[in-house]
Order: structure tokens, then sequence, then C-alpha cells
């Protein structure tokens, strides 16, 4: 049975609050109903007592819903509406949403690339559920018959297999027809490109010879990079404060990034925390040198040519490619230098745990994986002693024993 009692506004209107509990494990649910005015009592008694009676009616058929309940419903539809969506939907409605909530605006302008170009077109219109195994199969096969390159190929898997994923832990669909997806394989006649190999350090030592030539600018950005390995952007949004002179560090508080439909924008770094590290005191010299002649008042050390505002991205690649033709320096682009850091500091025995800080790897595997490339001279010595390994004969331990020895009795007399 419904509950009724009177009650007044804040504003002294008066009203009357219905409230009814229909089940043990329900919400109680609540209506207001506001008197008209100049109604006398029995005849508000007589129209309360209908009002209540349509309303525990209402409740008792579930009509009438809690908030949470309501909640629960739009969910609960949702879910079922984008179960009866396509591809296409789904990937605008809700995959690409929630992946813009924790990936950057460059991952998600590629996501949105590969989706557009290869997979909307290909499985765009079939509904989520009906998708199989066999159609991505045949897409990723169409795309690589097509001569693209084999990295192509593995990021619309990686897509792919994103999306399936996001849509099978929210029941979407059903199976996750990725599972029976292998990850593509280079085509035959495809020739795979090595890993662009870092700089020896005699290169190092050219390139910044060259750069004593170039603007102070691009002088004190490319030292940063070489001395540091961050990343292009993170070097972008680096501000005055930033540097300690002091203590001879910089900290890594941000990134500038820039898409084509987002324009430039600041960010996090990628591993979302700062790191403080050290940076070699003639750098921040030159930092100081160049804060002096800076062209703009800024807080940021890197400015557009005509801007107070943070450097575009890009612009140090396509500085670096010009520095490139000019001075002879075979494929020279930031991340080669972020690159050479890595491998110079672990070839000449640095430890992958301050090196994986410095260059903002959330895991020591991560650097393992991506930078511990060996180099000629690495590979020469490795293979050294391994024949000096198989030249020394037991004999030879023997008789290196006995002299060592006879050494040893000849010191004590």
């Amino acid at each position: 049975m419904a509950s009724i009692s009177k009650k007044t506004t804040k504003t002294g209107k008066t009203f009357y609050e219905i409230r009814c509990h229909v089940e043990r494990d329900r919400p109680t649910l609540t209506k207001r109903w506001y008197p008209p005015d100049g109604w006398s009592q029995k005849a508000i008694d007589r129209e309360l007592k209908k009002v209540a009676a349509e309303f525990e009616r209402q409740c008792r058929s579930g009509e009438v819903l809690s908030r949470t309940e309501e909640a629960e419903k739009k969910a609960k539809e949702a879910e079922e509406a984008a179960k009866i969506m396509t591809v296409k939907q789904y990937g605008e409605q809700v995959f690409i949403p929630a992946m813009s909530v924790h990936c950057a605006g460059n991952t998600i302008a590629s996501f949105q690339g590969n989706l557009k170009n290869h997979i909307y077109p290909a499985i765009g219109n079939i509904k989520m559920p009906d998708v199989t195994s066999a159609q991505i199969i045949t897409l990723l096969l169409n795309v690589q018959n097509t001569g693209k390159a084999h990295s192509t190929v593995a990021k619309i898997y990686t897509v792919l297999m994103s999306l399936f994923k996001m849509a099978y832990k929210t029941d979407v669909v059903e199976k996750n027809p990725m599972d029976k997806v292998d990850r593509p394989k280079p085509r035959k006649d495809e020739v795979i490109e090595e890993e662009t190999p870092a700089y020896t350090v005699e290169e190092v030592r050219q390139i910044f010879k060259c750069l004593s030539q170039e603007p102070l600018k691009w002088q004190l950005y490319i030292r940063i990079m070489a001395d540091t390995g961050i990343r292009r952007g993170e070097c972008c949004g680096l501000q005055w404060d930033d540097f300690d002179y002091d203590k001879h560090t910089v900290s890594i508080r941000r990134t500038v990034n820039y898409t084509p439909k987002t324009g430039l924008y600041v960010s996090t770094t990628k591993s979302r925390r700062i790191r403080t590290i050290d940076i070699d005191p003639k750098i921040l010299h030159l930092a100081k040198l160049f804060h002096r002649e800076q062209k703009f008042v800024s807080k940021w050390v890197f400015t557009q040519d005509d801007s107070p505002e943070p450097m575009f991205p890009t612009s140090p690649t396509r500085y670096m490619k010009q520095f490139s033709n000019r001075h002879g320096i075979e494929d020279f682009h930031p991340h080669k230098l972020r690159h050479t850091f890595a491998s110079i500091a672990i070839t000449h025995g640095a430890d992958i745990a301050s090196i994986s800080e410095k260059l903002g790897h959330y895991d020591k595997s991560v650097t393992l994986r991506m930078y511990t490339h060996s180099d000629q001279e690495s590979m020469r010595r490795a293979s050294q002693v391994f024949r000096d390994a198989l030249e020394e004969q037991p004999e030879d331990k023997k008789d290196g024993k006995k002299k060592k020895d006879r050494s040893e009795e000849q010191s004590a007399v």
C-alpha cells in the first residue's frame, strides 16, 4: 500500500509525497503531487487517493522505475543496440570514443585511418555479431595482395584485434573472430627492411662537428635529443622551468603532438609520469645562450619561427632531413638519435634500468626488446670470445696453472 505524507518546498509551496515499496530487493519509489490552488482539503484527499492508487499500480506493473533502475535499463538498451551495430557504427560510436580516453591523438588518428581506408570498405556494413574469421582473413590477404608493406598489414591486424577484443569483453559479440586469425606474415617476395641501425660513436662526433655550423636553436635541440634519448614531442614540450642548472637535470613533464584533425596540442608523456634525468652541463650552457637570443618571450624552449607557441613536432624531422642533405649524414631523423643514445649506452655497459628510465619506458622489457641491438664491434667481440674459448685447450689451463704456481713461489722467496 502506498504511503502519503504532506510536505512543503523551500518556497513554501505544499505538495504530497507518495511512497510505494513494491518488493524487498527493489528501492522505494516516490512521486510528488501538487494540489491545485483553491481546492478544499476534502477535494484534495479524494483526488490524492486516486493518484496514489494509480501510482501504486504503475509501480507494481514496472511502469515506474527508480533512477538506478532507469540507468540500468538504458545501459541494457544501449548494449542491445550495440549488438546489432555494423562494424562501422561500432567503430565510430563505441570503439574510437572509448580508445580516445586513454590513447594519444596520433594513435587515434592512425586507428581511424586504418578503419576508414581498409576495414570499413571491406566489412564496415556487416553486423558486428555476423563478422567471421574468414572475412577478416580475406580482408588482410586482400590488403597484402595490393602490395602494401607488411607493417601496414600488421597495423590493420592490431586495430582489428583491439576492436573485437573490446566488443567481446562488453558482450557485443559472443565469440571473438580474431581468435582464429593469425598475425599476418610477410609475403615471400617482400623484402623486410632491417631496423635502422644506430650511429656509431665516430658518426655522432661527426654530426656534432657539422652541428657547430648550424643555428643555436638546432644545436640545442639535437644535442638534447642525443644526450637524453627523449622523444621528439617531449623535446618540443620542454619549458625553461624544466631545466635545473645547479643539479644538471631536466624534467620531462609533457609532450607536444599534432594531428590534422586536432591541430597542435599538449599532452602528458607516453608513460603519464614526470621523469627527471641528468643532462650534460655543456648543453645547459647552450640553453642559457639560446635563452638570451630567443626571438620571443616564451615559456617554451623551442618555439615556432613566427610565434611564441611551442614548435610543431614535425619541424625537427623536416630540419634534420635538410641537415642530412647539407652534410651528407645518412638517414638523419629524431628517432634515430633516440635509438643511438640507447644503443651506445648499452654497448658501453650502461644498465638497462637507467636507460629505460631516461627513455621513459614503463617496462624495462620494452627497452630490451626495442633497443638492445648489437653493433658490428659488439658482434666482433662476441665472435672473438667464442673463438678464444675453442682455442683454449685443457692442457693450456694446466700449464697456465703450473706457471702461475711457480710465479707465486718465486714471489714468496
